[in-house]
């Protein structure tokens, strides 16, 4: 069909055939990228068919494919099956949330520790620094970790009901990088990976680094819908999926075991491989009727499982453990000696003392204790969802309403001296009407500066 043939067709995107050069698909993957970064493009809009984009422009149809297809292989864009292709809601900006402390203002935005809790830290530290073998904690050996910190791990992740020997665990600098270790061990650009529709915002800026697609998949009061999961890979090739089963962040929905066994079955199935992010463990084992397991013991040759100390005992320590299925461990081993060379032994030397001294139990106590507080002051200004979610959330997912601009909202209750993150931060796939915030209740200093501050976020949201 010829170009002009399209003067008054309403399309979503109308490239200049002129700007594009051979190879065309990559010109035209570079324009579709230039449009989107540019703003000319917004975050949600429906690109057009490709068999229409091939005749508009007067181009094959693989010509779009393929151009497409880079731009998605970025987390430019995205498909739905039966939808259409649209412009990711995150495309244009990192959503990384890191600690860059504000100047002036309450920080309700990055989810810290409660680190109140420190000061224990630093008398172990002290310990660990008088022992005969301090020096041996300084080289490049066992780079998955000492022996003896391997089983005070195991000890550790025994109590959320994980199972394993020393050859099955590796000791690593936490959560996050061993998110990206499983990503680079497990999973090639192109591949696909099924996330809750709202998920961990940096998993998504993780999966955009390694050109991996996220594959959103709704879900209700107690987690991912296995029905959804499995339309999604009865339609598609997915090759993994990503849960954080005891508190999802940032929704605090709890996957509760009835579900996780739904959900097991439809991985297996597909054989997927399973990322299980578990940093809530230490909230949720022993306190939460329904916890059961871990989903690692439901699928333990296909999945990784991690727990990070950093939200239980100490998060600048950066320790976490993660295990893995026999069938997982060259390739994971493989990826921790490329990417880490080994993680500090003396850092691992220090959990490992604050585990074995019974110090991280207090800890954990001491932070549950004001977990709960910071909580209960939460619902005496956000009354609404009270029984929604883990009771013991670091963070809380409050609804809500007219509320579109994500960024405007963001930088508006900034300068009303408040830093909060919306929900489009951690949207995995298509925008949706309902909009939330995340309200992080364990950074402020003070119980008095997170009144402060949440009273500031209602008065501005009652407006």
């Amino acid at each position: 069909m010829p170009v002009n043939s399209f003067d008054h067709y309403p399309m979503s995107w109308k490239p200049d055939k002129q700007e594009l050069n051979r190879p065309f698909y990559k010109s035209l993957a570079s324009l579709l990228e230039q449009h989107i970064t540019n703003g000319y493009l917004a975050p949600g809009t429906k690109l057009p068919p490709q068999r229409e984009l091939a005749d508009f422009l007067d181009l094959n149809f693989t010509t779009i494919t393929r151009a497409y297809k880079i731009c998605e292989v970025k987390g430019l864009i995205y498909a739905i099956t039966g939808s259409g292709t649209f412009v990711a809601p995150n495309a244009t900006r990192s959503i990384t949330i890191s600690t860059d402390k504000m100047s002036n203002g309450i920080d309700l935005g990055f989810v810290a520790s409660f680190e109140q809790t420190n000061s224990a830290v630093t008398d172990i530290i002290r310990t660990v620094a008088n022992k005969s073998y301090l020096e041996q904690l300084l080289n490049y050996n066992d780079p998955t970790g000492i022996p003896h910190q391997k089983a005070a791990a195991l000890n550790w992740i025994k109590g959320f009901g994980i199972q394993a020997n020393q050859e099955q665990i590796a000791i690593v600098s936490g959560a996050q990088n061993a998110l990206s270790i499983a990503l680079a061990a497990l999973f090639e650009p192109g591949n696909k990976i099924a996330t809750d529709l709202y998920t961990y915002s940096n998993f998504i800026e993780l999966a955009k680094m390694f050109h991996i697609q996220l594959v959103p998949i709704p879900g209700d009061q107690f987690g991912m819908l296995p029905d959804e999961l499995e339309k999604q890979c009865s339609q598609i090739n997915i090759h993994g999926i990503f849960l954080m089963p005891s508190c999802s962040n940032p929704t605090t929905v709890m996957i509760s075991d009835f579900r996780k066994q739904e959900l097991a079955e439809v991985i297996r199935k597909h054989r997927l491989l399973l990322i299980e992010d578990d940093i809530h463990a230490f909230l949720t084992a022993g306190i939460i009727s329904d916890y059961q397991q871990p989903m690692f013991n439901l699928l333990p040759e296909q999945s990784v499982y991690i727990c990070s100390t950093s939200k239980s005992i100490c998060s600048g320590l950066r320790v976490a453990f993660m295990v893995f299925g026999d069938a997982l461990r060259e390739k994971i081993l493989r990826a921790i000696f490329n990417i880490n060379v080994k993680t500090s032994s003396f850092d691992a030397e220090v959990i490992t003392e604050l585990i074995l001294s019974g110090k991280a139990h207090e800890i954990i106590s001491f932070k549950k204790q004001l977990a709960q507080t910071a909580n209960d002051i939460y619902f005496e200004y956000f009354p609404l969802r009270k029984n929604a979610g883990h009771p013991l959330s670091f963070y809380r997912w409050l609804p809500i309403d007219g509320q579109n601009d994500a960024w405007k909202l963001e930088t508006d209750l900034k300068e009303h001296g408040i830093r909060v993150f919306h929900s489009d931060r951690f949207l995995s796939g298509q925008t949706t009407p309902e909009k939330y915030l995340r309200i992080a209740l364990s950074t402020t200093n003070t119980f008095t500066e997170l009144e402060i501050g949440l009273k500031i976020l209602k008065e501005y949201l009652s407006c």
